[in-house]
C-alpha cells in the first residue's frame, strides 16, 4: 500500500470510478476474437489518473446523450502473453515481451452506447482487424462514422491519444511509461474496496 492507502499497483475500479460507464470486458466472455475467455474476472481497472480522463469521456458523451462503454482496460501481463501466442502479428497484438500499453493500466477500448445502454453502430465491430476499424476509414453507415468522430472527440477531449488503425483504443499519454503489471482480475476483484482519490 501507498501512505495515502491505495494500493501500490495504483490501479482503481472503473465502476466506483467512472459512474454510468457500461463495463462489458469483451475477454471475460467467449464473444470475442480469439473466441476465448482470456479473463478471469469482469471488473475493468485502470490507474487512477486514466480513470479520471474517462470519467471526464464519460461526461463529455453524456451531453451527447450516450454513455460509454468499456470493452477491454488493464489487461493482465499473462494475457498478453496469450494473446501472442493466439496471433504473433505485432500490427494487432504487442508481443509479450514488449508489453501492450493494455498492461500498464493506461489504455482503454470503449464504444458509445445510448443512455438506455443500447449499443451505438460504429463502421466495424470491435477486434475487427481491417480497414474499417481505422479512423480514416470514410465508407460506410454515415451514422456509424458519426458515431466513431464523437466517440474520438468525446475521448481527444479528456486527454487520450486515439489509435489510428483502431476506432475503440485509446491511451493516456501521461501515464502509458508506467510499469508493465501481471495482476489477475479475480485478484484485483478480492482486494477491499477503497475511495477513488
Amino acid at each position: 500500500m501507498k501512505p495515502d492507502g491505495s494500493p501500490a499497483h495504483g490501479l482503481v475500479n472503473l465502476s466506483l470510478a467512472c459512474p454510468g460507464v457500461i463495463i462489458d470486458l469483451r475477454y471475460a466472455t467467449t464473444g470475442n476474437f480469439f473466441k476465448a475467455r482470456l479473463y478471469d474476472g469482469d471488473q475493468g481497472w485502470l490507474l487512477a489518473a486514466t480513470a479520471k480522463r474517462l470519467a471526464a469521456a464519460a461526461a463529455a458523451a453524456a451531453v451527447h446523450g450516450c454513455r460509454l462503454v468499456v470493452l477491454d482496460a488493464y489487461r493482465p501481463l499473462a494475457v498478453q502473453a496469450l494473446m501472442w501466442d493466439m496471433l504473433p502479428d505485432p500490427d494487432f497484438v504487442a508481443p509479450a515481451s514488449r508489453g501492450s500499453i493494455h498492461n500498464r493500466g493506461a489504455a482503454v477500448d470503449v464504444t458509445l452506447a445510448d443512455i438506455a445502454g443500447n449499443g451505438l453502430p460504429m463502421p466495424s465491430d470491435f477486434d475487427e482487424f481491417s480497414e474499417r476499424a481505422s479512423h480514416r476509414y470514410a465508407d460506410g453507415d454515415a451514422a456509424a462514422l458519426a458515431n466513431r468522430d464523437l466517440l474520438r472527440s468525446c475521448m481527444v477531449q479528456a486527454g487520450f491519444k486515439a489509435y489510428d488503425a483502431e476506432w475503440w483504443h485509446y491511451s493516456d499519454p501521461e501515464t502509458r511509461d508506467s510499469p508493465l503489471l501481471d495482476i489477475p482480475l479475480s485478484e484485483l476483484q478480492n482486494q477491499p474496496m477503497i475511495d477513488v482519490p
